[in-house]
């Protein structure tokens, strides 16, 4: 039976399914239906004197595990994702993390549960910690734990090498309920049209490779198992997030030519890669990239970046056991300097707590965790852990240009007790005789309203701002802003939004100080060129976003862009802005919207 609901649209036999655009570009072809199901987990009770032959079947199925992720990270890395390889690295680290091992082990020789049943209920308390969280990214997280707890079961079953991958005859659509990276890794573009699958986010590792291959994809579209076949005909619209089920050849003909339509304009735009980013009078506009993991630093030079704006650290603590140690952190960091250097990479502390809790801090006990020990609070609170991660920081800023930014400041307090922890760091690394930059920037993110209100406060002792839309827009409008049922609510458009944002440029270019944008706002063409003409010159974004915004940049004046701004700051809703800026740009950014 059919939902009800805007996600599904029935013509006649015709069936269109909305999802989440995860990766730009259309495909027409055959779908094929993939099992990705767990197998059974067998649930016994073993005899003491069978925990060792448990253990060992464990150990044995890790390291045949870890050798089948090994030879998938090799695959990636001599191709065309290679900067995506530390994906599937990180799954090695997971399957052979010894704390898991541990779990498991206590399990076995405590609770006497054979080693499936172990495993099973280790992995799904993990993933169960992550899915939790109200941050999609984290919760994106709980997956990666499923999947490598998926992998070594089906070895443990007898079912090696990627078992629900089939050789595919002729290029088709994969369809699946989700995919592991290692999967999504494996797969040719020659062969695999389109990905779609049942879950998942943009912020998804299957999304982030599926662009990094340039396989187009569509997320999160519910239930297509229960409508498609394998042999069915599809189109696939990763501009739109739509999946269209027995086409009309008359769809299928507006697709094609869609289609070649994106490809051209997708040639164009890397043929820009190299030129600068500016306005159509020639004002220069500085176009960053948005990285989570440091294997995406390589990637985003290749979209034209001037730099990484944002590097959300958090990652590094979403596994289980204990924070990543100074040592650890400090050859991230000076990994994705050097990946990019000379251009600057701006380092964000921890952005975890209240509803991003991870194993490593107690359950949140606070009503609203959104709004409670998170963020900067959280690492003032636990200095033995945020101390390290300035250290950290300090010396990687021996080998490029870094700056630190801190979230969720809402307080002067704040920002001076960071700043004094900032120079006790400083001390001690000196101390231990560590080389590192003379001066080395403190930032903090704008995303909480009460900093864009005294940001004339701020900016006297801030060295720079950068403007965090998604929360911001969360925050000034009350909007959970993960929330699927107030998604119309929560627009970075809304006049109260573009106050504070022109609350923050004012306050910055009257102390002299850079403000810059790192959120979704920055993504989008019409969002870009309005924030051009509130005063914003740096621009931060997810990387496959720069060659549409440097294109949209380049057909708009200054002179436009403010008076266009000007324009939108006096409507009185979101959607007036929204129409306003619709009718003054969509007509000329019809092929970068993918019209």
């Amino acid at each position: 039976m059919v939902p009800s609901d805007d996600r599904v649209r029935r013509f006649n036999s015709t069936l269109s399914l909305e999802g989440i655009a995860a990766s730009s570009g259309l495909a027409i072809g055959p779908a094929r239906v993939l099992d990705t199901r767990r197998p059974g987990v067998v649930h016994r009770r073993i005899p003491k004197h069978g925990v060792q032959e448990e253990m060992a079947r464990f150990d044995e199925a890790v390291a045949v595990a870890s050798e089948e992720l090994r030879l998938v990270a090799d695959h990636v890395r001599a191709g065309a994702a290679r900067a995506e390889a530390s994906i599937v690295e990180a799954y090695i680290l997971m399957v052979e993390d010894e704390s898991l091992r541990e779990d498991v082990e206590r399990r076995v020789s405590i609770d006497r549960q054979c080693v499936e049943w172990a495993l099973d209920t280790a992995v799904r308390e993990m993933a169960d910690t992550l899915a939790r969280s109200k941050d999609p990214y984290l919760a994106e997280r709980s997956h990666d734990f499923e999947f490598i707890g998926d992998r070594v079961l089906r070895i443990l079953a007898g079912q090696r090498g990627t078992a629900v991958l089939p050789d595919l005859s002729e290029p088709a659509v994969v369809i699946a309920h989700d995919l592991s990276p290692a999967e999504t890794a494996g797969m040719s573009r020659e062969k695999v049209l389109a990905i779609v699958t049942e879950v998942g986010t943009r912020t998804s590792h299957t999304a982030i490779l599926a662009r990094a291959l340039e396989i187009p994809a569509v997320v999160g579209v519910q239930d297509i198992l229960s409508y498609v076949g394998s042999s069915e005909q599809l189109i696939v619209d990763g501009l739109s997030g739509r999946v269209v089920l027995a086409p009309t050849q008359d769809m299928i003909f507006e697709a094609m030519a869609r289609a070649a339509r994106h490809s051209a304009v997708t040639r164009g735009l890397r043929e820009l890669r190299d030129m600068p980013a500016v306005t159509q009078c020639g004002v220069p506009i500085h176009l960053q990239a948005n990285i989570e993991l440091p294997g995406e630093a390589n990637l985003v030079m290749l979209q034209g970046a001037e730099g990484i704006g944002l590097y959300r650290t958090e990652f590094m603590v979403v596994d289980p056991g204990a924070p990543p140690s100074e040592q650890e952190q400090y050859e991230t960091y000076r990994s994705v300097l050097e990946a990019v250097a000379p251009l600057p990479v701006t380092l964000r502390t921890f952005d975890l707590g209240g509803d991003k809790f991870t194993s490593l801090f107690p359950a949140s006990m606070d009503a609203n965790p959104a709004l409670g020990l998170r963020a900067i609070r959280l690492g003032l609170a636990r200095p033995e852990m945020f101390l390290p991660q300035l250290r950290a920081m300090l010396r990687a800023s021996a080998h490029g240009s870094l700056r630190i930014l801190v979230p969720m400041v809402a307080t002067l307090r704040e920002l001076r007790a960071v700043r004094k922890l900032l120079e006790t760091a400083r001390r001690e690394v000196a101390a231990a005789g560590h080389p590192q930059a003379e001066h080395v920037a403190l930032g903090i993110m704008i995303e909480v309203p009460s900093a864009a209100v005294v940001a004339d406060l701020f900016a006297a002792e801030a060295d720079f701002f950068s403007i965090g839309t998604n929360d911001l827009v969360q925050y000034a409008l009350a909007v959970d802003r993960t929330s699927r049922a107030l998604a119309t609510l929560a627009s970075p458009f809304d006049p109260a939004v573009l106050r504070l944002i022109r609350m923050t440029v004012t306050a910055g270019d009257r102390h002299s100080r850079p403000v810059g944008v790192c959120g979704a706002m920055a993504n989008d063409p019409l969002g870009a060129a309005l924030l051009v003409g509130m005063g914003l010159r740096d621009l931060s974004m997810e990387s496959s976003g720069i060659p549409q915004v440097k294109e949209a940049l380049r057909r708009v004046s200054l002179a436009e862009a403010e008076e266009l701004a000007n324009r939108a700051c006096a409507c009185v809703t979101a959607e007036g802005v929204q129409q306003l800026i619709a009718d003054a740009l969509a007509p000329r950014f019809a092929d970068l919207l993918g019209a």
